[in-house]
């Protein structure tokens, strides 16, 4: 029963989400029915991010009272995350400070604190981009070759530096790269993936509609 409900349950919401799209959901009660179905999965959404709230307050606490190795870290993170929800969920009415709003003290985290880290980390992930390029970007063979003088052109393309360099060849030259690198074989490729992640995500909703798959029950 623990296993057989909640697939018949996903069974039923995948069909009806499937079914309903090919009709006004204006018209008809599978409409209705897929309306109410994703209001129930917004509901689903909100307790798994509380639930993704406990679980890393749990993780965190067990570290810090049994003081492992970084257990400081971990302490940072649970202040961190109780000094941003907390005053963020208070109702207004009690001071200005409160809710989420311009002056409040979560946007002043988010805006000194937050927003600086992510920015921090963007700019480590560079480093590592081109660390990375480096490595890859590599004339082995023809093939890489080729990879090599794209990926040249791209960035040159990308800078206002590079594109006065290659307009010093010809004014047509970046309008060349955008249409025929950038718009051409760049937009083939992403293509090709995009098709064959729409495939892959297909088949693993025909897995879970027919109970292969049962993964989010945490099973194999």
């Amino acid at each position: 029963m623990r296993t057989t409900v909640p697939v018949i349950i996903a069974f039923l919401s995948g069909i009806v989400m499937i079914v309903s799209f090919f009709f006004n959901p204006d018209r008809t009660i599978l409409g209705q029915i897929e309306s109410e179905v994703l209001v129930w999965v917004t509901i689903v959404g909100g307790f798994t991010l509380l639930l993704g709230v406990v679980s890393i307050t749990r993780v965190n606490f067990r570290s810090v009272r049994l003081q492992k190795e970084g257990w400081f870290f971990n302490l940072l993170t649970l202040i961190s995350i109780f000094v941003m929800a907390i005053p963020s969920i208070l109702p207004v009415s009690w001071s200005p400070l409160f809710g989420d709003r311009e002056g409040s003290i979560y946007d002043w985290l988010f805006t000194n604190v937050d927003s600086i880290m992510m920015q921090t980390m963007f700019g480590l992930l560079a480093f590592y981009i081109a660390s990375a390029a480096y490595r890859a970007f590599r004339a082995r063979n023809a093939e890489a070759t080729i990879l090599l003088l794209t990926a040249v052109l791209v960035m040159l393309w990308r800078v206002p530096m590079g594109e006065a360099f290659l307009r010093l060849f010809s004014d047509d030259l970046p309008q060349w790269i955008n249409s025929y690198v950038m718009n051409g074989a760049n937009m083939s490729v992403q293509r090709g993936i995009i098709i064959g992640a729409a495939l892959g995500a297909a088949s693993m909703s025909l897995r879970i509609l027919l109970g292969i798959e049962r993964t989010y029950m945490g099973k194999g």
